[in-house]
């Protein structure tokens, strides 16, 4: 495996985050940092806990302050986000959780595309129970669909399939990469091979003050990728090692 320089178009760039400067006190977590997302594309982003993963998130999210050196270019407004827990709320129903969005805006739901969505998800047949009757694959499911009814361009994950079982998690990743084909997602992942599986661009955040070093994906196949696949086992083996290295990238 390779470290390189982008993979993608810069003419496909939608996103850019330039010098960017995070600090706690007397703290630097992020410094001169640099980070370009691209149309059309899932960028997975491993690190060690503590990092700054979810600290980048907020970052972009607007939810934590920047430095004036920060520039950011591209997308503006409001951004969906994914997180590890669905925030569903328990006296709606799966309907109105997954409409959540435009009822607190006030906006006309689109019901029509949500009962397709629902449909698509596998939910159909539980759209009359409450979500304490749903398992927590089902649960993430709802709120995907929720993420993706705020139609926004750029997507924020953070670990939204942590808690997933094996067979869950590879289902909701094949999910994923179908309904968020025309999204740009930046997805916080602590799983190797998940990021192999559905990750055009696979970075990762390493250092005191941090940075992000991306890997080669070029002999990759298309998403979502086959686990048997010799280049994807062989990566995963070589992704660990860089992971384990940690600031020795």
């Amino acid at each position: 495996m390779t470290i390189i320089k982008q993979n993608s178009k810069k003419e496909d760039e939608i996103f850019s985050i330039i010098n960017a400067k995070v600090a706690f006190g007397d703290t630097v977590l992020f410094d001169n940092l640099n980070l370009s997302l691209f149309k059309n594309n899932i960028t997975c982003l491993l690190g060690s806990s503590g990092v700054g993963k979810t600290s980048l998130l907020r970052l972009i999210a607007g939810l934590i302050p920047q430095d004036q050196a920060t520039k950011t270019s591209g997308i503006k407004g409001r951004i969906a986000f994914m997180g590890q827990q669905d925030f569903l709320l328990p006296w709606l129903s799966i309907m109105n959780n997954v409409l959540l969005g435009a009822r607190l805006r006030k906006e006309s739901p689109e019901t029509e595309k949500a009962m397709k969505l629902i449909q698509r998800l596998g939910l159909l047949p539980h759209l009359n129970k409450s979500t304490a009757q749903l398992s927590t694959g089902m649960r993430q499911r709802i709120a995907l669909a929720r993420t993706i009814m705020e139609n926004q361009p750029l997507v924020l994950m953070d670990e939204p399939f942590a808690s997933l079982d094996a067979v869950n998690r590879y289902k909701m990743q094949n999910i994923s990469v179908e309904l968020l084909a025309k999204s740009t997602v930046l997805m916080v992942t602590h799983d190797p091979l998940e990021a192999l599986r559905i990750g055009n661009q696979i970075l990762i955040m390493h250092g005191d003050p941090v940075k992000l070093t991306q890997l080669n994906t070029e002999e990759l196949g298309t998403l979502p990728r086959d686990l048997t696949d010799n280049h994807v086992i062989r990566y995963q083996k070589e992704l660990l090692e860089l992971l384990s290295m940690g600031n020795k990238i």
